[in-house]
């Protein structure tokens, strides 16, 4: 069980456990907290910002958990470091799609919010992941995700049997009608219960795969995604402690020329 002072305000979310110790790798400092079940939690320094990181499992019911018991301890900032699937066949196998908001096709959110409440990260968090990436020079999207709750039919991937129900066809090209770019399990639900809990969110994926161009690469773009995500983490911190500096509530154009790297 973790409590409050285990845990850094800012907590990187991976799915998988194993992704954990990875995460801590790239960190000057780092030990064990707690390991129960899917949920195993590292703390540590990462350019001599305190900093964590916690698996979440696979899909928005464990995940939501994850936020839960995090905010209880201080956790503020959340950034899903995940896998993904590409929608679209100029989103190359091991390139990094950084969400602004998602689509909320789980069902963990709907216990939250209305279906029409909108799954969208903190701007802050989108912009520190973009400069992370720019920084480290790594290929990156940004735009919209969807979220789903399956991993196969609710992704449009046929079941055992090849089942696939009539509503469920044509899923992938409705979305990219609408710009989606990529497909997984759990951004949505971080998106909504940071906002209604006035917490901050954001998620980096690796693609590790393209639905168009039927390519597939395990582990494609992981180690981006995870340097990525902790350097903008060191980045937020730069922010915050400006914004703590000037008495301000959010980040301005004269914060980000200021803190400029």
């Amino acid at each position: 069980m973790i409590k409050r002072g285990d845990v850094s305000r800012y907590v990187l979310l991976p799915g998988d456990p194993e992704r954990v110790s990875l995460i801590a790798k790239y960190w000057d400092k780092a030990w064990h907290v707690a390991t129960h079940r899917e949920f195993v939690t590292y703390s540590g320094y990462y350019k001599g910002v305190f900093i964590s990181a916690t698996s979440t499992g696979i899909g928005a019911p464990s995940t939501a958990i994850a936020v839960e018991e995090l905010a209880r301890c201080g956790a503020d900032t959340f950034i899903r470091v995940g896998t993904t699937g590409a929608l679209r066949r100029d989103i190359g196998v091991g390139d990094l799609v950084i969400s602004t908001g998602a689509v909320r096709l789980e069902g963990t959110s709907r216990h939250y919010a209305i279906p029409e409440y909108p799954a969208v990260a903190s701007f802050e968090v989108v912009l520190a992941l973009i400069e992370a990436a720019e920084s480290l020079g790594v290929n990156y999207h940004v735009g919209l995700t969807a979220s789903s709750d399956s991993f196969y039919v609710g992704q449009e991937r046929p079941g055992f049997r090849d089942y696939l129900p009539p509503f469920q066809r044509g899923v992938i090209e409705y979305l990219k009608s609408m710009n989606v770019l990529n497909f997984e399990m759990e951004a949505s639900v971080i998106f909504v219960l940071s906002t209604i809990y006035g917490l901050r969110a954001g998620a980096v994926c690796a693609a590790i795969a393209n639905r168009e161009t039927d390519e597939f690469k395990p582990g494609a773009g992981v180690e981006d995604a995870v340097r990525v995500a902790n350097e903008a983490v060191k980045i937020l911190s730069d922010w915050d402690s400006e914004k703590e500096k000037r008495g301000k509530k959010y980040i301005t154009v004269d914060i980000l020329k200021s803190t400029k790297r």
